[in-house]
C-alpha cells in the first residue's frame, strides 16, 4: 500500500474504498440530496433524538416540503429508512433500517482501512 503523507491522501483513499463498497450489491444508490438527508437522519439518530416526518419537512436546507416528502418516500422504497408509529397516530418517526446501519458500519471500516488500522 502506498504510504499516505497528507490528510488529503487519507481522504482520497477513503473515497476509493467507499466507492468500492458502493459497487457491492446491497441497498440501491442515493442521489446527492438523498445522501445529505440520510446523513442528517443518521446524525440525529446518533444523538438519540427523535425525528418525525413533520420535523424533516421543516428543514428548508433540503428544499421544499414536496421535495423532502419525495426524498423520504424514495429513501423508504430503497430500504434506507422506515417510518415508525408514535403516540400520535398522525406523526411518524423516521428511523434508519438495519441495512442502513450496516452500510454505515462498512463505511466506518473503510475509514479505518484508509488510516491503516
Amino acid at each position: 500500500m502506498k504510504h499516505l503523507n497528507r490528510p488529503a491522501d487519507l481522504y482520497l483513499r477513503f473515497l476509493e474504498l467507499a466507492d468500492a463498497i458502493r459497487g457491492l450489491p446491497s441497498l440501491p444508490p442515493l442521489d446527492p440530496l438523498e445522501e445529505r438527508i440520510l446523513t442528517w437522519i443518521a446524525r440525529i439518530s446518533q444523538q438519540d433524538e427523535r425525528l418525525s416526518v413533520r420535523d424533516m419537512m421543516a428543514r428548508e436546507e433540503f428544499g421544499s416540503p414536496a421535495t423532502i416528502h419525495g426524498r423520504i418516500k424514495s429513501l423508504r422504497e430503497k430500504g434506507w429508512i422506515m417510518l415508525a408509529d408514535t403516540e400520535d397516530t398522525r406523526r411518524k418517526q423516521i428511523e434508519l433500517t438495519q441495512a442502513a446501519f450496516h452500510h454505515f458500519d462498512k463505511l466506518s471500516k473503510c475509514m479505518a482501512r484508509a488510516m491503516g488500522h
